[in-house]
């Protein structure tokens, strides 16, 4: 595929999965220098993917190794985002292909996220480095707009995850199920709950379910993107590291596994690492080629 305006070709990858039918697809443009914000906006609508990522040279002082830097936007069917993580990862593998593993520095709207690309047994794995996080407070309510929006009883919510708003990049409304099968039953109002997100700039709403310590489900509706759920969410998932991290709900050195897409028939896993002496958060996930 190739736009007609330029000639830049339009890749398919998918990210947190090693099979093409599983994780998150995403778009990618490696060279989107001639490409406008509509011409942009066009191709992410066209692909229907929630995010497309759109790479052109990097700006100046970045850093990182010559060739290895670049600027990179993200655009959803409806609009350009600050940062998407599944896009990063899909780009740093495609880029992984064409110039071999290694550091990859991407200047992004959040500000700049270095990304490790290794290769285990034929697979390309990325790991980005999100930007510095914080967690604020939900108001009652807005909370409870959104639970209505979901159609979620309060009752069904974990008491041990008290809902916050996470950023590591961009926003995210953390909802914590008590059980495995309220987090299947996701059918909410799409007009209602986007309404609520521009309202509070909120990218996903991150829906997680605990199955143990170090392990959780999560699902990501989408609505203010075009999209009613993301398969895979990186930035949300380093949103949630943060979140559990300064909430005490996980250790400060931890290595978190999400499993997400799983009721969407696209299984991916994503790993959360957190750091002591780092606020950042770091999410990794394998990918590959789509088609």
């Amino acid at each position: 595929m190739t736009t007609n305006a330029v000639g830049s070709e339009v890749l398919r990858y998918t990210a947190f999965s090693s099979t093409p039918d599983g994780g998150n697809p995403a778009g990618l443009v490696l060279d989107a220098s001639g490409l406008d914000d509509a011409g942009m906006l066009g191709i992410a609508a066209g692909l229907g993917y929630s995010e497309s990522a759109f790479l052109t040279a990097p700006p100046e002082g970045l850093g990182g190794e010559e060739g290895r830097a670049y600027s990179i936007r993200y655009f959803s069917p409806k609009a350009e985002v600050p940062f998407c993580g599944h896009a990063t990862v899909a780009a740093a593998v495609a880029l992984a292909e064409r110039i071999g593993p290694g550091e990859l520095v991407f200047a992004t709207r959040a500000g700049t996220v270095p990304v490790t690309v290794a290769e285990e047994g034929g697979v390309f794995r990325a790991t980005l480095t999100s930007v510095e996080p914080h967690v604020e407070e939900v108001t009652d309510a807005d909370l409870g707009e959104a639970l209505a929006a979901l159609d979620w009883p309060a009752a069904d919510l974990d008491p041990a995850f008290p809902p916050r708003i996470a950023f590591a990049g961009a926003r995210h409304l953390v909802l914590a199920a008590a059980t495995r099968a309220r987090l299947a039953e996701l059918a909410y109002d799409y007009a209602r709950l986007e309404a609520l997100m521009h309202r509070l700039d909120l990218t996903t709403v991150q829906l997680v379910w605990r199955e143990s310590a170090t392990v959780f489900h999560v699902r990501d509706p989408f609505p203010v993107g075009g999209v009613v759920e993301d398969p895979a969410t990186g930035a949300a998932a380093a949103a949630f590291g943060a979140y559990a991290r300064e909430l005490g709900l996980v250790p400060a050195d931890a290595v978190l596994t999400l499993h997400q897409g799983e009721d969407l028939g696209r299984p991916g896993e994503l790993t959360v690492t957190l750091c002591a002496d780092d606020p950042r958060v770091r999410v990794g996930g394998s990918g590959t080629r789509i088609g």
